[in-house]
This record gives C-alpha cells, sequence and structure tokens, in this order.
C-alpha cells in the first residue's frame, strides 16, 4: 500500500472531509487551448501545470487527464483495420496504454513538485462508450477483457486508485469493480444522476447499492450532472448506502462540441452546495467540468480542518 493510499483510506474511516481536485479538460480549454488529444505529449506542461495548481488549492486527490482515453475510443472512429490503414491510422495499437501512462506520470511528477507526497493519483476512467449513452454499453465479455487491460495499465504506471467516472449502468459499473478487485487496485465508482435522483439507464440508486454490495468500492459518489442533480442523487444513494459517498458536480454547459462556462454557479455558490452534500453524509467532495482551482481552493479553505 502506497503512502498516499494509506493517508487517504485513514482520513476516509475517520470521517473526514476528503477534497478531489476539479475539471482538467475544461480547464485545459479555458487556458486556451485545445483538449482533443489531451495535450498530454503536445502540451505536458500545461496538463503538468493544471495538477500543480488543484495541488496548491488543497486537493487531496487528482485525477488523471485521461477522461475517455482508451484503445477503443480511438477505434470507434473507424470501420474496420483495413479502412483504418486506408486513411492514414497506422500504429494505433498501445497508443491509449502509452498516453495512460504518460498522463500518470504527468500527476505524479505534479505531486512531486506539489511537495504534498500523501495526495493520491486517481487513474479517471469513464464508460467505454459516450459516458451519457446507457444504450451503447458493450457486451460483458468485451467489458471484462477491456476494463481488466485498462486497470491494469493504470495500476502498471503507478496511479493509487482508479476513479471510475460519469458511468450510468449497474451492469457496467459492476464489471469495472470486478476489473479492479481482481487486480487488487482500489477503486471509486461515480454515476451520473438525472434530476429525480436516477441514473440515465432508469435505474435507482437503491439498484446501485444493490448491485455493487458485494463489491469493494472505496467511495461512491454522484458526478458529471448539475448540482441540484447531484443533490438529488445523493440524496437517494446515501439511504441505501452504508460506506463513504461523495459528489462532484459539473457547472456549465456542454455544447458539442465544446465546453460553455457560465457564471450560473460561482465557487461560492458551489461551496453552498458542498456544505449541502456533507449534510447529506458526503465526505469527499470535488469539481468536475467547469469547476477550476479556485472551487477547490475555497472548498479547501472552508472544509479541510483548521481552513
Amino acid at each position: 500500500m502506497t503512502p498516499a493510499t494509506e493517508a487517504r483510506r485513514a482520513a476516509l474511516e475517520r470521517g473526514e472531509i476528503v477534497l478531489l481536485d476539479g475539471g482538467i479538460g475544461t480547464e485545459i480549454l479555458r487556458r486556451g487551448r485545445n483538449w482533443a488529444n489531451h495535450q498530454i505529449d503536445s502540451d505536458p506542461d500545461l496538463v503538468r501545470a493544471i495538477h500543480r495548481d488543484y495541488i496548491a488549492a488543497g486537493a487531496d486527490v487528482i485525477t488523471t487527464n485521461t477522461f475517455q482515453l482508451s484503445q477503443r475510443s480511438f477505434r470507434n472512429h473507424f470501420n474496420d483495420e483495413a479502412q483504418m490503414a486506408t486513411t492514414g491510422a497506422v500504429e494505433l495499437d498501445g497508443l491509449a496504454a502509452d498516453l495512460i501512462a504518460a498522463a500518470v506520470g504527468l500527476a505524479r511528477q505534479a505531486r512531486r513538485d506539489g511537495g504534498r507526497p500523501n495526495v493520491s493519483i486517481a487513474g479517471a476512467m469513464t464508460t467505454l462508450e459516450w459516458c451519457f449513452r446507457p444504450d451503447l454499453t458493450p457486451d460483458l465479455d468485451a467489458m471484462r477483457r477491456e476494463y481488466r487491460e485498462m486497470v491494469a495499465i493504470y495500476q502498471d504506471a503507478g496511479a493509487d486508485l482508479i476513479l471510475f467516472e460519469t458511468f450510468n449502468k449497474v451492469a457496467e459499473a459492476r464489471v469495472a469493480l470486478e476489473a479492479a478487485r481482481d487486480l487488487d487496485m482500489p477503486a471509486w465508482m461515480g454515476f451520473v444522476s438525472d434530476q429525480h435522483g436516477h441514473l440515465l439507464s432508469g435505474e435507482t440508486m437503491e439498484d446501485v447499492a444493490r448491485g455493487l454490495a458485494d463489491l469493494p468500492c472505496e467511495v461512491l459518489l454522484v458526478n458529471c450532472c448539475p448540482v441540484d442533480h447531484t443533490t438529488a442523487g445523493l440524496e437517494r444513494l446515501t439511504r441505501h448506502w452504508s460506506g463513504p459517498t461523495g459528489a462532484f458536480a459539473h457547472v456549465g454547459k456542454f455544447y458539442p462540441p465544446v465546453w460553455m462556462f457560465t457564471d450560473e454557479c460561482p465557487a461560492d455558490q458551489y461551496l453552498d452546495h458542498a456544505r449541502r452534500w456533507i449534510a447529506l453524509g458526503a465526505t469527499v467532495i470535488g469539481g468536475c467540468c467547469g469547476t477550476t482551482p479556485e472551487y477547490i481552493r475555497s472548498l479547501s479553505n472552508s472544509l479541510h480542518p483548521g481552513g
């Protein structure tokens, strides 16, 4: 067990507030660059700087810049191997693994630079297909194979845990957590909630709790939805889940292919929502798309012991 994992688990056992970081991809956009290639190899200094800013703001857990980064996401652009070659997409095999390893390395460098060795590095991984489309969930055999491969990549690269985020179906969440369990990798699981506190698949938070009860999951969270949807999901989740819970909402709007930054939920208002989540029992608080290091600094100043 790494020192960061020991510190994180001890804090969770004591019921202390553990702060997750905020948006990575949207922060890259905010700083004037395109997130389409994640900037992992084209501008690693930018990615590293964002991680450092979140560490300085008070985050206890930082997430790798790997959301939607997978071999499947690359291959989904093409019909088959022949069409890939015709188009010019050669040597894609292994590209996602290389980028993920590099992304974990950037987070580890930022942790060293930030002088906070107990900060955990969470490998960020979403659903295999588009995260807001539960109808696209792959078959079980494909999921079992791909999640095991993906978790192993993060583990070998030195991540302290896996953050499965923006999930929308209990069956896929089970497969992901089974892969982490089989590889002895700590895992958190985050679900998208609608305005009624249900998953996008229509499943309830009771379905979530029942469906995942036999699997190791350090924290169960609600994420990547507006603050009011996050509250609705968390209210229902905490009725059925006895383990640690958390929340990290988005602020702004998604207008494909870019994120639209708005002023509808500034950092001080976000803090008010976070206090509501804590009152509901959440002990892990962070930010999703649109949130910035200033949001995490606001949370840290008010919610961390002595802050």
